[in-house]
């Protein structure tokens, strides 16, 4: 699905893919974003969203960059998770963004 952002973001740095398989620490729940929570995963202090982890441990493949966009980009939809979109832009790249700050399902085509 083809979207188109409303307001720029700037996201929190570039992290690496974590495996399905790796060990999650201090998870605590977020206020400002339910079902999110604050974590630890190899080093690397991030959120994560809550269904993403059984018994301190990824279910799924899992990385926390957020996409850097500007207002008014075309981006593509990959999944949805608690008030937060997965997607990719035109070249490809992948992150997060927060579903309020994107609007306009766009025709593909």
């Amino acid at each position: 699905m083809k979207l188109q952002v409303m307001e720029k973001h700037d996201g929190e740095g570039v992290f690496p893919l974590f495996a399905k398989g790796t060990v999650v620490s201090n998870l605590i729940s977020t206020e400002e974003s339910p079902h999110w929570c604050s974590c630890v995963i190899n080093g690397h202090a991030t959120y994560i969203p809550e269904i993403y982890v059984v018994d301190g441990v990824l279910v799924k493949d899992y990385n926390p960059t957020e996409l850097v966009v500007k207002k008014e980009e075309v981006i593509f939809l990959i999944e949805i998770v608690f008030e937060w979109l997965y997607v990719k832009d035109k070249n490809e790249k992948t992150g997060w963004l927060p579903a309020s700050k994107v609007f306009s399902v766009l025709p593909d085509r």
